[in-house]
């Protein structure tokens, strides 16, 4: 009669991906030759010489892994992260097995906009700081010449006991807008004495989300025209609001309150004062993304058309937002984004995310009725198109859009400290030849209506939306 068989899905077995090292091949080969040659020439202090390493390897695997070991990746919780503010994040190995890692070799890579200067495991809630090296990281996606190198790139050495996980804190600061990756990140482990190692467990990246940093911005010029139902906005439509239009009769309907009454006495007959109506507004701003110009040095240093394009855009969208206007985004290239017209706190939220995606595509195509065929803008609405003017098709969209009648302001992006090439023969000439030839587009822009105004944060727009304003007065020409 037989007892009773234990199933052998209860026993442990090492899993798939667990290797041995070459410790362990030279601990059997040695322990073998000297138990060989032991026996062979009858020799005991062979067989005594080879027993400590028998015993070692056959103790250090009497538990041999059976999981692998696991890694994550987690952002800290430290609110939205803006431009120039301080990124946590941590890359944690888990031990899910029932035999402790005695080495654990970690190491993630970090976007270069992510400039970690702080970098260690967490033992007893103290991190070890790791100073940064001072070589460069080159690149054209990473930051100018001169960043540190980060603290993070180096591979990271710790033990994990069972059960138990252990964090890479990663503290450093973000140096540019954008979605940047944390990973991937990958460990291998070794167990068992170093006898059993293995394989890389790799995890894939996780995107922090930077938002631009808003540029101080202030306009204080009213809308050309304010087309809502209530707002901050002067119209030219009577109504109620805080804008004295005039004094006229009193009329069936005009509320008691309104009556003039030192008009009325001179007059013997109750006259009231009329006033304009406050309204909202919608701003379009658009953003040309056909051409890119200069290199970003991130928060601190040198911004690109890019950059310039994307903060103003954040600056004005938190301007009008705030004032309880309705904002919408659009993209001057072959993807066509769109973003719907809104107003509100949930709306700037969206603005800034939409913002991270902006990327500049260069297409031979001509954008125009792919951008505004299906979409017509609001006979209405403020555009506000913020371009480097190193297109052609920006100069011919800017001139379509005044055709048709629209409130447009051109915001020039181009960076002022733009070097010229110092290659020799006819760079030098080829480049003042291209700045003279865009100063004439720009001052022809300017000859059909179009005004022009370099980005300079706050107060950037007064001029022109006072002079826009003023031609809103006037007979409108065109299409709508």
């Amino acid at each position: 009669m037989t007892g009773p068989t234990v199933s052998r899905s209860t026993e442990p077995e090492p899993a798939a991906g667990w290797a041995p090292t070459p410790a362990l091949g030279r601990a059997v080969l040695l322990a073998g030759l000297l138990l060989v040659a032991g026996v062979l020439l009858g020799r005991v202090d062979l067989i005594v010489l080879a027993a400590p390493f028998a015993l070692g390897t056959a103790y250090a695997l009497r538990r041999r892994p059976t999981a692998l070991p696991q890694v994550w990746i987690s952002q800290g919780d430290d609110g939205p992260l803006v431009e120039g503010g301080d990124v946590t994040a941590a890359v944690s190995v888990g031990n899910p097995d029932t035999v402790d890692y005695d080495l654990v070799v970690l190491r993630t890579r970090v976007s270069p906009w992510l400039r970690i200067f702080r970098a260690g495991f967490a033992r007893d809630g103290v991190a070890a700081d790791v100073p940064p090296a001072a070589t460069t990281p080159t690149g054209s996606q990473g930051p100018a010449s001169g960043a540190s190198r980060s603290a993070a790139d180096r591979p990271f050495v710790t033990s994990v006991p069972t059960g138990s996980a252990v964090d890479l804190e990663l503290v450093g600061r973000a140096l540019r807008w954008g979605r940047h990756p944390v990973g991937p990140a990958g460990a291998r482990v070794a167990t068992a004495g170093g006898l059993l190692v293995s394989r890389a467990v790799i995890i894939e990246p996780v995107r922090v989300r930077v938002y631009p940093r808003t540029e101080p911005f202030e306009a204080v010029e009213a809308m050309p025209r304010a087309a809502g139902l209530v707002g901050a906005h002067h119209s030219r439509r009577p109504g109620e609001g805080g804008e004295l239009a005039g004094v006229r009769i009193f009329g069936p309907g005009d509320r008691l309150r309104r009556i003039d009454w030192r008009v009325s006495l001179r007059s013997r007959q109750l006259h009231v004062a009329a006033t304009l109506s406050d309204r909202d507004a919608e701003v379009v701003v658009l953003l040309d993304v056909l051409a890119e110009a200069g290199r970003s040095g991130g928060v601190d240093g040198a911004a690109s058309v890019l950059d310039t394009t994307v903060r103003a855009t954040a600056a004005i969208a938190e301007h009008y937002l705030h004032r309880g206007d309705r904002v919408s985004l659009l993209e001057y290239g072959p993807s066509a984004r769109r973003l719907r017209p809104a107003a509100g706190r949930r709306q700037y939220l969206t603005v800034l995310e939409w913002l991270l995606d902006v990327r500049v595509t260069s297409s031979s195509h001509e954008p125009y009725d792919q951008v505004f065929g299906p979409q017509l803008l609001s006979s209405d609405a403020l555009v506000v198109v913020l371009t480097p003017l190193l297109d052609e098709r920006s100069a011919q969209m800017l001139a379509r859009l005044t055709r048709a009648g629209r409130f447009v302001v051109a915001v020039d992006t181009l960076p002022t400290d733009l070097s010229s090439p110092k290659d020799r023969g006819w760079a030098e000439v080829a480049y003042r030849l291209w700045r003279l030839d865009r100063e004439i587009m720009i001052g022809q822009l300017r000859e059909h209506g179009v005004p022009v105004v370099r980005w300079a944060g706050a107060g950037s727009l007064d001029q022109v939306l006072r002079d826009v304003a003023r031609l809103a007065t006037a007979p409108r020409v065109g299409g709508r």
